[in-house]
């Protein structure tokens, strides 16, 4: 016997027979919950962590407060508005402002694009919400209401008996613009959508559940106090100063309707006419809350997907030194709506600003997409156990398990989805492993149970290498959706991994 093989032979004899568990330990898959690993200093950064993560929230709760909010942070971190044509170099930090809806931050890189390419994360920061009609403000008996349009994915009974707030933008016709956000402040009045009483709705629960609530019954109460001249005026719709001075004994009395738009002329300056240009949104009025007698996790609306969207922002802003490729972070507006028009994905302008970056090095633009690779930063369903029948509980996501890969989403037959590479899954594999951060892999539901999609696709159809990755979520799409801080506290981990590598 060769003297080499008589010395492993002999080794093996003296070595511990493997244990069942440590042959399970060696060969499953390790699927458990990350708190129980994770140390007591560990998990008190994760919470405070989420307390800024909260704020911004609070902050950004439109595609455009959203936005302003991450601007902001950029701005204090350095970063400068890009300009078109301008040579930059490494260590440079950029942003770039697509209509008030859409943002990118970069960090350029050391290596040249053509040899490195850039390494992309892009969420989206719009969610879905009540938008108001063009025509929006009507009275029926006395109450004055806005007309609606739902934006995206909702339950629609879910939005009503709700306090919601008012948000957005009017353009007036001498060309101003009026920011309008009303009903965030404690001292701010709310709105709502009105529902039936259960004591006469015997017809309304005979109703598909889709249409419990119709989307032509989303109108939103605004008041109900008719207008009267004179020296009496109404409240105020941002304070609660009382009224002044005595009623006049021959006041002339108006409409509901009336009221409503001389308070808003008062304070805005705006008329009926100017919500025909105006971009004007209903959100949850309430804040982001700790959720469970533990505090383990976040409660509040816009967690899809502007938990990625703030994971993704801090751990660019928390970059230390120059990266070796380019970081390039992405904020896209209309994801929720299919990622149409120019603030969304499906539009050019983030291949514009690649363009624009190689034009500056004096390289072909497409030897940059094939050396690039992104990240589509994106929430997944977290198993639900009051619904587990959508889900096949071998490959979804669960709270409190880490950060989600998920190879493909779509519905049905993969449609609609970008199906990422095994070789690029294995790449991200190891950045996350390599850097200590958990994570899972998920699907959205059962086969044929439903689906949805991302961003993935449109940064894909570029030739560059994506996949999804994000925070599962309880409860998307509704008015106060829920993650865990240990989840959320891992994507930030992740994403940061992901630019350091």
């Amino acid at each position: 016997m060769p003297k080499q093989i008589k010395q492993d032979n002999q080794t093996a004899a003296k070595a511990e027979p493997l244990t069942i568990k440590d042959l399970e330990k060696q060969l499953f898959a390790q699927r458990q919950n990350i708190c129980k690993e994770m140390t007591v200093s560990e998990l008190a950064l994760a919470d405070e962590f989420c307390e800024e993560y909260k704020a911004f929230l609070d902050a950004g709760k439109t595609e455009r407060t959203a936005a302003r909010r991450i601007i902001e942070k950029a701005k204090a971190a350095g970063f400068k508005e890009f300009k078109a044509g301008k040579k930059y170099k490494s260590g440079d930090k950029l942003y770039v402002n697509n209509r008030e809806k859409a943002v990118i931050l970069a960090v350029i890189g050391y290596e040249p694009l053509d040899a490195a390419g850039v390494r992309i994360i892009a969420s989206h920061i719009d969610s879905p919400r009540i938008d108001l009609k063009a025509n929006a403000l009507f009275e029926d008996n006395e109450l004055a209401y806005f007309k609606t349009h739902y934006y995206g994915g909702i339950k629609k009974y879910q939005w009503a008996a709700i306090p919601l707030s008012l948000q957005g933008v009017v353009c007036k016709a001498d060309g101003s613009t009026v920011q309008i956000n009303i009903g965030e402040d404690e001292s701010d009045p709310v709105f709502t959508i009105t529902d039936l009483l259960p004591h006469l709705a015997e017809a309304q629960y005979k109703r598909p559940a889709k249409e419990l609530i119709k989307g032509e019954e989303l109108n939103v109460l605004i008041g109900s106090r008719p207008f009267k001249s004179g020296k009496e005026v109404g409240l105020c719709p941002t304070t609660r100063s009382e009224p002044s001075g005595e009623r006049s004994l021959g006041a002339e009395h108006g409409s509901v309707k009336l009221a409503i738009m001389k308070l808003l002329h008062d304070k805005y300056g705006i008329t009926e006419s100017d919500f025909t240009t105006a971009e004007l949104e209903l959100v949850p009025a309430f804040k982001a809350r700790d959720v469970g007698f533990d505090r383990s996790l976040v409660g509040a609306y816009g967690q899809d997907d502007r938990v990625c969207a703030y994971t993704s922002l801090t751990a660019m802003l928390d970059l230390d030194g120059v990266p070796a490729a380019t970081a390039v972070c992405v904020f896209a507006d209309k994801e929720e709506v299919g990622s149409y028009g120019n603030t969304g994905l499906g539009s050019n302008y983030l291949e514009y600003f690649l363009e624009d970056l190689a034009d500056a090095q004096g390289v072909n633009v497409r030897r940059i997409f094939e050396k690039s690779k992104c990240l589509s930063a994106d929430v997944c369903a977290a198993l639900d156990p009051t619904f587990a029948d959508v889900s096949e509980k071998n490959n979804s996501a669960f709270m409190n398990r880490g950060a989600v890969i998920q190879k493909y989403v779509g519905s049905r037959g993969k449609s609609g989805t970008n199906d990422a590479s095994a070789e690029y899954l294995a790449e991200l594999r190891g950045v996350l492993d390599g850097a200590g951060v958990p994570w899972q892999t998920g699907e959205l539901g059962k086969v044929d149970a439903g689906g949805g999609g991302t961003v993935a696709m449109f940064v894909a159809r570029m030739n560059i290498d994506t996949v999804d990755i994000g925070v599962p979520v309880l409860s998307m799409h509704a008015p106060m959706e829920l993650t865990a801080k240990a989840d959320v506290y891992a994507a930030y981990r992740g994403f940061g991994a992901f630019w350091r590598a």
